[in-house]
């Protein structure tokens, strides 16, 4: 050890490290999900604007691998998308993290989007927006959600 820094850190404090400099510098890391391409690049670059770091999935399987491996401070999900929806998605991350903060968005499907939005809060979305999303409303519920973070 060398000024509170391991010269030869275990495999997961990689991982913490990260996290600790990120609250430091206000950053976080944020992972958006949507099968949408242009929904992903126009969260991707509001995030980005807005000094958080981001990573991307076009379904939920690959966000839950997403997660596993990278442990963002907040996913951003889309509900309706094939492969893994968002609601299994989200039941998938709170099972390996329930302190896992998500915001869950949607235009609708084969039922209402408020309807797919009140399923997802009810399994553990913090947030919840109908598409088109309002920007400032996003980024209020981000800094909200980010503002309450502990430890990562």
């Amino acid at each position: 050890m060398t000024s509170g820094v391991a010269v030869n850190p275990e495999p997961d404090e990689p991982i913490e490290l990260l996290k600790i400099l990120r609250r430091g510098m206000k950053m976080a890391l944020i992972l958006i999900v949507d099968d949408d391409e242009l929904v992903r690049t126009f969260l991707n670059r509001l995030m980005e604007k807005n000094g958080h770091q981001t990573l991307v999935a076009e379904n939920g399987k690959k966000a839950v691998e997403q997660y596993q491996q990278n442990q963002p401070d907040l996913v951003i999900t889309d509900i309706v998308m094939p492969e893994q929806e968002g609601i299994e998605t989200i039941l998938k991350l709170k099972r390996i993290n329930p302190e896992v903060k998500i915001i869950a968005l949607s235009g609708g499907g084969k039922i209402p989007p408020s309807e797919y939005l009140r399923m997802a809060t009810k399994l553990g979305a913090a947030k919840a927006f109908m598409k088109p999303i309002d920007n400032s409303r996003l980024m209020a519920a981000v800094d909200e959600l980010l503002s309450n973070r502990k430890g990562g």
